[in-house]
């Protein structure tokens, strides 16, 4: 008898840390929610904002994720194509190369994403019709640095494999300096030639929060039906 009412006590205090458990992760989900539905809402007004001035060099630093990422930019110099670096990519559009060229301003030096070339048309992605050479003016987004690559794909710039947008890295392997610690996701505009093909930057956020907190909340209302279930037999 003393055993097995020790046995339900355990079993009422198991109950009652779960259900203090899967509140609190309840609760931090629709907290979650909350961050993630203003995240969306300020990253679609910048993607919709007109077109605004680059950075200053001398604001490089202060450049974030939080208030920069997705802004809508406007920058222009001259491509450096024969620096320019292709990055794996998979798209809608199948698997290929993002080219990554670096765009020299009167400010210093900013990668450009110029777009997508699908894996059969390299190594001609520098085919002469899309290396610009004159100055050129780069409209699209303002992206945060890529570092290291894949999480099962480090970028491997010994060997010119890359899987990420890793700006420093690329900057160091293609030795350029004074390099933005952001690139930029170029539009769509066409380009001479139909390639690298812009415009191709994914604006979506996975948010699925509202179902685990309901699962947790879920979790939480069982661990309180066990519980009281098990102080009615206690009683």
């Amino acid at each position: 008898m003393t055993a097995s009412r020790g046995k339900r006590r355990f079993l009422i205090l198991l109950c009652l840390f779960g259900f203090l458990l899967f509140s609190a992760l309840g609760v931090w989900q629709v907290e979650r929610r909350d961050w993630k539905l203003d995240l969306i809402a300020r990253v679609n007004a910048r993607v919709a904002a007109p077109v605004q001035p680059l950075p200053a060099r001398t604001a490089w630093a202060r450049v974030n994720a939080k208030d920069d990422e997705y802004r809508h930019v406007r920058a222009s110099g001259l491509l450096l194509n024969n620096r320019e670096t292709l990055v794996d990519a998979l798209t809608e559009r199948g698997a290929g190369f993002w080219v990554v060229t670096p765009l020299q301003t009167a400010d210093g030096t900013i990668l450009i994403n110029r777009g997508f070339v699908p894996a059969e048309r390299t190594p001609s992605a520098a085919q002469a019709e899309g290396q610009v050479t004159e100055p050129v003016t780069v409209t699209g987004l303002l992206r945060m640095t890529e570092p290291k690559g894949r999480i099962l794909r480090p970028n491997r710039p010994a060997e010119n494999r890359w899987y990420s947008r890793d700006v420093a890295a690329i900057a160091k392997a293609r030795g350029l300096s004074n390099v933005a610690p952001y690139f930029i996701d170029a539009d769509a505009t066409p380009n001479p030639g139909g390639y690298p093909i812009g415009g191709m930057t994914v604006v979506t956020f996975r948010n699925m929060h509202l179902v685990y907190a309901l699962t947790w909340f879920g979790l939480a209302a069982l661990s309180l039906a066990g519980l009281a279930m098990l102080f009615r037999r206690e009683r």
